[in-house]
């Protein structure tokens, strides 16, 4: 009775992989049959997803799905984009509106397990902040007490806010506004004393938002860590491989000096890892269900991690490498070895 209640179990357990594994894949092959990635962005943070003038997408947010198109479907044009609040965000990844969402979203256990997300690495490690008018006349976040704040809801920067003024014994009135757009235009008309987010944010927000950028200011207090990156729906183990792998490929290569422009001349580097990179020693694409030169597209036609740094952050928001270092530079950028 107990080998048959084993062997009952087992072939459930089976039948149960086998039920899984046929609904594995369908987001890369929903991708495939399409024929470009709908990728989920911010309605309009400059650096990280934001429309230009001509109404092209960039930013270092952008990149990440534009790498992965480049990996997959050989062309890092082949991307449509989603624009998303906060509150929209996980909605539309969670009903298949989206294939990946890279929107500065934190990594967080909830979000991970409750939400049923699949984080593919960290592509910016940020911390939240304040951003006041400086005729508030104040120069700490501990002098707030009393103030009015701009915040996003269904973020981890409306949590953060509670956390930070219960533990400093303070009040504070929320103003809570859905969409960016709108949030800034209530701080920068004077409804709100400060207006919250990640510091990343508040650069970008400052700098190309603020009617005169110089009349306010970044408090200097950083009260959380909100480690930022792309993340796919659970249930289609590739396709999150393929993603975290590209991400993955563009620290790399700025590890091994590895640029757009030197590429094609690095193909014959006898670096063992520069040539797995690229393809030159094969198995990596193989690996992925990808063909061989899946890494060398991404930096060719997108560029390393350090080169989609310096023209969406740096040059835009003057905000220098930081965290967002190599970790050989002192930073926390460390690459998974492709290998």
């Amino acid at each position: 009775m107990k080998i048959k209640t084993i062997l009952a179990a087992g072939a459930m357990s089976v039948a149960a992989i086998a039920a899984n594994n046929a609904q594995a894949g369908a987001v890369l092959d929903g991708i495939k049959a399409k024929g470009f990635v709908q990728c989920g962005v911010n309605t309009g943070l400059p650096g990280f997803s934001a429309a230009n003038a001509e109404g092209k997408w960039e930013g270092i947010d952008v990149d990440v799905c534009r790498g992965i198109a480049a990996a997959l479907l050989g062309d890092a044009n082949k991307v449509q984009y989603t624009p998303l609040t906060a509150a929209q965000r996980f909605t539309a990844l969670q009903s298949g509106e989206i294939d990946i969402l890279s929107r500065n979203t934190t990594a967080t256990l909830t979000r991970d397990v409750k939400l049923g997300l699949t984080f593919l690495g960290i592509n910016y490690y940020d911390g939240q902040g304040f951003l006041i008018p400086k005729a508030l006349g104040v120069s700490s976040a501990t002098e707030l007490d009393g103030a009015t704040v701009c915040v996003e809801p269904g973020t981890t920067t409306e949590l953060n806010l509670a956390d930070y003024f219960r533990a400093k014994g303070m009040s504070f009135e929320p103003v809570v506004i859905e969409n960016i757009n709108e949030a800034t235009a209530a701080f920068f008309s004077g409804r709100c004393d400060v207006y919250t987010t990640d510091a990343s944010g508040l650069a970008s927000i400052r700098t190309t938002m603020a009617p005169n950028p110089d009349d306010y200011m970044i408090l200097p207090e950083i009260i959380s860590k909100e480690p930022l990156g792309p993340a796919v729906a659970q249930g289609d183990e590739q396709w999150a491989d393929i993603g975290r792998w590209a991400l993955a490929a563009m620290l790399e290569a700025e590890e091994y000096g590895v640029t757009s422009a030197n590429v094609d001349e690095m193909k014959s580097s006898t670096n063992p890892g520069i040539q797995r990179l690229l393809g030159v020693s094969p198995g990596m694409g193989e690996a992925l269900g990808l063909d061989e030169e899946w890494a060398y597209r991404i930096i060719k036609q997108v560029g390393n991690y350090g080169e989609s740094y310096e023209k969406n952050v740096t040059a835009k928001l003057g905000v220098e490498r930081g965290l967002n270092a190599l970790w050989t530079d002192g930073g926390l950028q460390y690459a998974w070895p492709v290998r």
